[in-house]
């Protein structure tokens, strides 16, 4: 995350205004409703994860044990379970 100065980015009245309730510490302003990204969207992990369920879930179609994936992808037995009964909309 990268800090800015609030003096350099806004108007002095706004900061004279802030400074009345915080003064010398670091403040996170959010982003609006709406325009904040989902868990994993900005680094694709969302987008990896979605095709390694795609990818258990064909496996599994294909013949493949529970034992098997678990071993193949390192998860426990029941994450392997939630993902080939998932919903393919859902994951």
């Amino acid at each position: 995350m990268k800090y800015q100065n609030a003096e350099s980015v806004l108007p002095a009245r706004l900061v004279a205004e802030i400074q009345k309730y915080v003064q010398g510490t670091q403040l996170y302003i959010p982003k609006q409703n709406g325009k904040r990204l989902g868990w994993g969207e900005r680094n694709g992990q969302r987008r990896l994860i979605k095709q390694r369920n795609q990818e258990i879930r064909q496996r599994y179609r294909e013949g493949a044990s529970i034992e098997e994936l678990m071993a193949a992808y390192h998860l426990g037995y029941e994450s392997i379970r939630k993902i080939i009964y998932q919903r393919e909309s859902d994951g």
